[in-house]
């Protein structure tokens, strides 16, 4: 029940904020939608832990502010890379452990390395993730696990 009332908040936050109207019957259509939204959801079976996560709000906006400044250092790190030319570079590919339990943590960890610039998750199976960096720095740093370490607190 609380990941359909999470699903209605959403949708009606949606809602009002493209619409852009409060009038009456604006407002009833919309309720009107996302009641019926609502019932298909809910038919479908798709109002879940997974497509509601609840359980991140407490953190995610620490780990979103620890992951905007580790994606501008990597920025940093990658244009400091391109003036230093070729001979700066060490391709590296690399399988990581990781230590999240849920599909929905693993996905957040293998997105939060991609979106950082010089490393990308090849692959993600397991336990293990495939990560292949631009400098060998970046898959020390991954190994050392401050990243899997922040996106575990989210997963409690």
């Amino acid at each position: 029940m609380k990941h359909t009332i999470s699903l209605f908040i959403t949708l009606a936050a949606f809602w009002l904020f493209n619409s852009g109207h409060n009038t009456a019957l604006i407002l009833l259509l919309g309720l009107v939608s996302i009641l019926l939204v609502l019932i298909i959801s809910r038919k479908m079976d798709v109002v879940d832990n997974e497509s509601q996560p609840i359980y991140l709000t407490r953190n995610i906006f620490v780990y979103y502010g620890w992951l905007i400044k580790e994606i501008i250092q990597a920025n940093i790190t990658v244009v400091k890379h391109i003036f230093l030319g070729k001979s700066s570079i060490s391709p590296t590919l690399k399988t990581i452990k990781i230590s999240q339990q849920t599909d929905m943590g693993k996905v957040i960890y293998a997105n939060s390395i991609t979106l950082t610039p010089g490393t990308v998750a090849i692959d993600l199976s397991g336990d293990e993730i495939i990560v292949h960096a631009l400098v060998s720095k970046d898959i020390e740093s991954l190994i050392t696990g401050e990243m899997d370490r922040r996106v575990s607190l989210l997963e409690r």
